[in-house]
Order: structure tokens, then sequence, then C-alpha cells
């Protein structure tokens, strides 16, 4: 395969990950989370890279999984207890984890070589050339393997538990109630989060990590009230994005990683205009319509029953 379809592969399956996790995190109202793992997890990179004395990427998986969830645990305790609003308080812990990371570099591993560009913006156009050779024969790129088991765990934590998130996401006191393992779901998911975002993150970069987990599912969101379908479209508009972000990238000649990130700005400014129930238009014109919905207060969905919250998805 040429280079060119490793790229388009290693897009696509970053999109579909991220988009898969993504979608509970919109829906739990936690999509910032994403954004704060992926820095939370430094001082589990380097603290697997030190104890390895290499880069192997499945220690440092581990490692961005402890501190993934490490990262949600503080985040809420310091919520709870410490009388401080749930955003302020994932600001002051992603912070302070990413510091620490960044001290442990200086002290232990000040020869490490870390290029910023290639913490924004990944080493995408390079995959091709990254490969993984296993008893002499070429398998094929590393991060497309690596991509490729961390969609699988996805796909099967999601289809194994699929009633129990349905439950958890749209009311985690009803899935107390009825004995579900709340607190095994919610710390699952989040380390679900943390390494697809560490696996996904050598080669795509910090920015399209966080657009992807975020702003499909934010777009899905718009176009639908059923989950299964928010989970589809949600891959849908990642895979689009980053097939139509390559060839923007190529045409422009500017960052692949980048473009893929800004196709998916595109698709969401596009749709939140033009979706049929959801989008600023429709909602115009209800308006100025008779009979229209009542509004709910916050970004504007309509409210579907007169006991309902701003999440309009339903089971």
């Amino acid at each position: 395969m040429t280079s060119t379809g490793w790229i388009i592969i290693t897009g696509i399956l970053v999109a579909t990950s991220c988009a898969l996790v993504g979608a509970f995190l919109v829906l739990r109202k936690m999509s910032l989370m994403g954004d704060a793992i992926s820095h939370a997890v430094l001082p589990g990179i380097v603290i697997a890279f030190l104890l390895t004395a290499g880069r192997n990427t499945f220690p440092m998986l581990i490692g961005a999984g402890i501190f993934g969830v490490l990262t949600v645990w503080l985040t809420e305790e310091l919520s709870k207890r410490g009388r401080i609003f749930h955003d302020a308080s994932m600001g002051i812990v992603f912070t302070t984890l990413f510091a620490i990371g960044v001290i442990i570099i200086s002290l232990f591993a000040a020869n490490v070589d870390i290029d910023q560009e290639c913490v924004l913006y990944g080493e995408i156009a390079y995959v091709a050339w990254d490969l993984w050779i296993w008893q002499g024969t070429n398998m094929g790129p590393r991060p497309v393997w690596i991509l490729g088991m961390v969609l699988v765990l996805n796909l099967s934590f999601i289809l194994l538990m699929f009633k129990e998130l349905k439950t958890y996401s749209f009311s985690p006191k009803l899935a107390t109630t009825l004995g579900l393992p709340v607190g095994l779901i919610h710390y699952t998911l989040m380390g679900s989060v943390s390494i697809t975002t560490i696996a996904s993150f050598e080669s795509v970069g910090a920015i399209l990590v966080v657009a992807m987990l975020i702003v499909p599912p934010a777009t899905a969101y718009l176009l639908t009230d059923r989950l299964h379908i928010l989970l589809l479209l949600s891959v849908f508009f990642g895979i689009t994005s980053a097939v139509g972000g390559f060839y923007f990238a190529l045409w422009v000649n500017s960052s692949i990683a980048g473009a893929m990130a800004v196709v998916t700005g595109l698709q969401f400014i596009l749709v939140l205009f033009l979706a049929p129930r959801y989008g600023i238009l429709s909602r115009k014109y209800r308006k100025e319509s008779p009979g229209q919905m009542q509004e709910s207060q916050g970004v504007g969905i309509p409210e579907i029953t007169p006991t309902s919250s701003t999440n309009h998805i339903s089971e």
C-alpha cells in the first residue's frame, strides 16, 4: 500500500476510535475532559519511559490510562470536597499534573528530544515509515496496528456495555438505583478515553485528538435524537473529516492533522446552521411560525418533554 493509503487509514482509525468514546463525553457534558486528559497523562508517559528505559508503546498506554483515570478521580473529588466548580477543578488538576510531567522530564529525562510541532500536529505524514518488523517480516506501520487494537477495545467495550452505558449517560442516579456498577462504567470509559488519546497522540498530535473526540459527536448531536444513530453519525463525520482533511491539506500544502481538524469545524458550522430540527435556520423558521416548540435555556436545544433537560438524545 502507498504512503497515502496508510495516512488515510491512520486518520480513519483515529477518527473512529475518538468519535465512539467522545460521543459519551458529549452526552455527559464532559467534552473538555478529553482535552484535560490529553495534557494530564504526561506524567504517566514519562514514568513509563523511565521505568522501561525505552519508548515502548504499551507501557506508555498503561501509564497514560492510569493517569487519565487519576485525572477524572481527582477532578471529581476536588469538586465535591473542595467546594469548587467542576470546570475549575478540572483546570487545577490537569495543569498540575502536566506541570509535574514537565518537572520529571527536566529532572530525569533532560536528554529526551521533544518536538513541539510533533506534540501539536503529530507525525501522520510519516506513519508509512514507522514499521513493525516481527521475526524479520514487515507487518506494516506500527501506529496502524496500535490504533486498530484500540478501536477493537473501544468497540468491544461499547457493544458489551451498551445498555449500561445508555442508562449511565442519561441518568446516573437511575443507573445506581438499578444496581449498575456506575463507578466501574465511568472509570472504564475514562480509561478508554485516556488510552485512545495517547495511542492517537503520537500519530496526529494533540490538536486533532481533541477535535476528533469532541467535534464529530457534537455535530452528530444536532442531527438525531437516538443514541445509536448518534454513534454512527459521529463515526461518519470523523471519517469524512479524516479523508477530506487529507486532500484539503494536499490542496493548500498544509499540515495534514491541522487540515483534518479544520474540516471537523467546517462540518459542525454547516450542520449548526442547516440541521433540519436543531439548526439555527430551522429554529428561526419555527420561531417565526405559529405553534413553535418551546426552547430550553443554554444553547437553545428544544425541549422534547416538559421534564427533559437540554440533552435531547433518547435511548
